[in-house]
């Protein structure tokens, strides 16, 4: 047992401050983790000290350290209520994942790196989309989410752009909006195969471009409304494409994406929820965040047969967003 490490976390949750740092520059280790599992940041945040919480962090303890039961110090400032912790380590993983992107390049939709994902064999059913490892590409009980983003950016009319058609759920719901055009850019090969034996070629507002959309950009145009929806790739691709945005959305426009960041912890998702929002905004727009409620559509019985749960949580955050400069 580290005795110092043991007197940190006891110093942390009383919130002795003068002992804390003493300790700490003495060598204690901040990223220290009790036989519990806890940090001394977690104890700290867990009981709202504000100031320990800061003096831990200006120290160098990890700000998205987990616990054995998946939560983190965030985590644990949420579920006590203790707004100005949460706030602190808010702004703390903000800045950590705009320098570092440590749990970008961890996280995407089916929690590992699918670099071959386009090589791959996919199985299709009634109720998801899977890899060949038993990782789910689209489900079905993202339609109601999917119904919701069409509505978004279909709210102008006009010409919609969907990138990655999956299961098809999203561009169903655009149809029912009757755009003026629908181009689809669909990278895996069945998937495609299987777009054009449903028909999705045959329809009169229909354009599909088969490709990475990194690939075929310069056949794209100018949309009314776009969503984002990929597998297989990782918060900087979608970051490479929103650069793309001032290009391909018209002002005024509407832009939408599939907000599965850091599904499976409600802490790391509020973070990179405020990140992608910033990151937007220094491109030129303004987004919105409506809260949708999931948690009735996600039973166990949802991942019989899934490998990786990449949600977890109650709530999904709707991403709206819109050009805040004057238009042209």
């Amino acid at each position: 047992m580290d005795n110092q490490g043991e007197l940190l976390c006891e110093a942390a949750r009383n919130g002795v401050l003068d002992k804390l740092r003493a300790l700490i520059d003495s060598g204690a280790d901040v990223s220290y983790f009790d036989s519990d599992g806890i940090t001394p940041l977690m104890h700290s945040a867990r009981l709202g000290h504000a100031e320990v919480v800061k003096v831990l962090l200006e120290a160098g303890a990890p700000w998205n350290a987990l616990s054995p039961s998946n939560l983190s110090a965030g985590d644990f400032a949420m579920e006590f209520g203790h707004q100005e912790v949460f706030e602190i380590l808010l702004n703390a993983g903000i800045q950590a994942e705009l320098i570092l992107g440590t749990i970008a390049r961890k996280e995407n939709k089916n929690g590992d790196s699918s670099g071959d994902y386009l090589e791959d064999r996919i199985s299709f059913s009634e109720d998801k989309l899977m890899d060949s490892d038993s990782k789910a590409i689209m489900m079905a009980w993202e339609k109601p989410l999917m119904e919701a983003h069409a509505k978004a950016v279909c709210s102008g009319g006009g010409h919609i752009l969907n990138i990655g058609f999956g299961m098809g759920l999203v561009d169903t719901a655009i149809q029912q909006y009757s755009p003026a055009t629908h181009t689809i850019v669909e990278a895996h090969p069945e998937v495609y195969e299987r777009m054009l034996h449903s028909g999705w070629g045959e329809k009169n507002n229909v354009k599909i471009i088969f490709g990475r959309w990194q690939d075929v950009l310069s056949q794209l145009g100018s949309y009314d409304g776009i969503f984002f929806d990929t597998y297989g790739e990782y918060y900087e691709d979608l970051r490479e494409f929103h650069q793309q945005l001032p290009k391909l959305l018209k002002s005024g426009g509407i832009y939408s994406f599939f907000n599965g960041l850091c599904g499976g912890n409600a802490f790391f998702h509020v973070v990179y929820c405020h990140l992608v929002s910033l990151e937007l905004e220094n491109l030129g727009y303004s987004t919105q965040l409506i809260p949708l409620p999931v948690k009735d559509c996600l039973g166990e019985e949802v991942w019989d047969g899934v490998r990786h749960k990449y949600w977890q949580l109650d709530t999904y955050y709707l991403p709206v967003s819109q050009s805040i400069r004057d238009s042209d």
